[in-house]
């Protein structure tokens, strides 16, 4: 497999499980620390991104 086919693997499987945390937010419940953890997952996609 090609190192950009790896990245675009890796880049789904991460954007894959922020899809699944954020559904399973409960907007009652959720804290700021969650909130906080999306943000940084969001973050590291994103920099994941500008590597390419």
């Amino acid at each position: 497999m090609s190192e950009n086919n790896e990245k675009i693997l890796q880049l789904r499987q991460q954007l894959e499980r922020f899809i699944e945390q954020l559904d399973q937010l409960d907007p009652e419940e959720t804290s700021v620390e969650d909130v906080d953890n999306l943000i940084q997952l969001v973050e590291k996609i994103e920099q994941n991104l500008d590597r390419k």
